[in-house]
């Protein structure tokens, strides 16, 4: 299959401390990949670097894509419910990007941003404050303004951290919808019985690669076992590598 995005022995680091390290592989285009491993083993980091919103320290991420060609949903964590803001209003963000920030919203975009809502279960939820919902309820709002945005690569970082079964459940159900329109989609994710369930592409990470492709083979006891040890002895003062010190592909 066509890659949509390549990492060439990508290395992304935090105060010269690598977080990412020397990764190699491909995106395919209209895959739907996970990335597992251990807490701390830069799940995050790489969407962000996947993103552009971190810089690598070396090797490259490869695309041809403009950034409003992403739909990107943070950890819950990163996001600040306090600002006053409705239901509707934060759906409609997804818009933004194809409008402009000064950009006439068309009726079209509001009927459609409605839809959105009816299709994550929040219809009559549109002039609600964001503040007044619950977690589960305020990640359905977060999947309406990328079902608004319809990008054509979804990534997704712990979407479904906090959150109760049925949500994951219906949630787990729009992931399956974009996937079968043809788009990327790649999530982080932390519960390896929804990787294993959901997911049939899997990068396995512990701040190196320790495998990619099915998640069948990707997710063997093996794999776990040497991602939980390369984890465990990974030296957070370790200064980033240079390129001649990379491992032979």
């Amino acid at each position: 299959m066509t890659p949509v995005i390549r990492l060439e022995d990508l290395t992304v680091a935090y105060n010269r401390h690598p977080a990412v390290h020397h990764v190699t592989g491909a995106f395919a285009r209209g895959s739907l990949t996970a990335i597992a491993g251990p807490n701390g083993a830069g799940k995050s980091t790489l969407v962000k670097a996947i993103m552009g919103e971190l810089r690598p320290a070396e090797g490259r991420v490869e695309h041809r894509l403009a950034r409003a060609e992403f739909g990107y949903l943070p950890q819950a964590a990163e996001i600040d419910r306090r600002f006053p803001i409705s239901v509707i209003d934060t759906v409609m963000l997804g818009v933004w990007k194809s409008r402009g920030a000064f950009g006439r919203v068309a009726p079209a975009d509001i009927k459609r941003a409605g839809e959105a809502l009816a299709a994550v279960g929040l219809d009559g939820f549109a002039r609600r404050h964001v503040g007044s919902l619950s977690a589960g309820q305020f990640q359905r709002v977060l999947f309406a303004r990328l079902l608004l945005q319809d990008a054509g690569v979804i990534l997704l970082d712990e979407p479904f951290t906090a959150i109760d079964a049925r949500t994951t459940r219906d949630l787990l159900d729009i992931v399956a919808r974009w996937h079968g329109e043809g788009r990327t989609v790649i999530a982080v994710l932390h519960d390896f019985d929804v990787v294993r369930t959901h997911f049939p592409q899997t990068l396995l990470l512990a701040r190196e690669l320790v495998g990619w492709g099915p998640t069948a083979d990707v997710m063997s006891a093996a794999n776990l076992m040497k991602a939980r040890a390369m984890a465990e002895r990974w030296d957070e003062d370790a200064a980033a590598c240079t390129p001649q010190e990379a491992p032979a592909a």
